[in-house]
């Protein structure tokens, strides 16, 4: 049973959620709009359209996490298959790295992809389980 302080304390843990996934969304929106418009150079027409593609669907990932954030206790579904694409995205990323290796351009990311992704999902799951829907 809560405690008295408990709905204080939930809408606290509540906002401090809703900070870290807009913090986490900066780096599939950055990475999404530097390779949309041209960060990465491509070697043929054929791999840029590709490049940006992909950095189009990150950013719409990124973009659709933060979207998530106002009533992130109530988004479980949404949250939970943009993790899903995010991980085997990162899986992906992990069978990469025996063939070229794994330098500090594919850590950072594994890191996000494979876990800090995951762990806010698995918060969010908490939070929507002992936070009432807000609003």
């Amino acid at each position: 049973m809560p405690g008295a302080g408990w709905p204080a304390a939930a809408g606290l843990e509540r906002r401090l959620l809703q900070a870290c996934v807009l913090a986490a969304g900066i780096v599939p929106v950055a990475a999404g709009l530097w390779g949309a418009f041209g960060g990465v150079q491509a070697s043929d027409a054929a791999s840029d359209s590709h490049t940006r593609y992909l950095s189009g669907l990150l950013l719409g990932i990124g973009l659709s996490f933060w979207g998530c954030v106002p009533g992130i206790e109530g988004r479980g579904a949404v949250v939970r298959t943009l993790t899903a694409l995010v991980v085997v995205g990162g899986l992906c990323r992990l069978l990469a790295i025996g063939e070229t290796g794994a330098g500090p351009q594919v850590i950072g990311p594994l890191v996000m992809e494979l876990g800090v992704t995951p762990l806010l999902a698995c918060w969010r799951e908490r939070i929507g389980r002992t936070t009432p829907l807000l609003g």
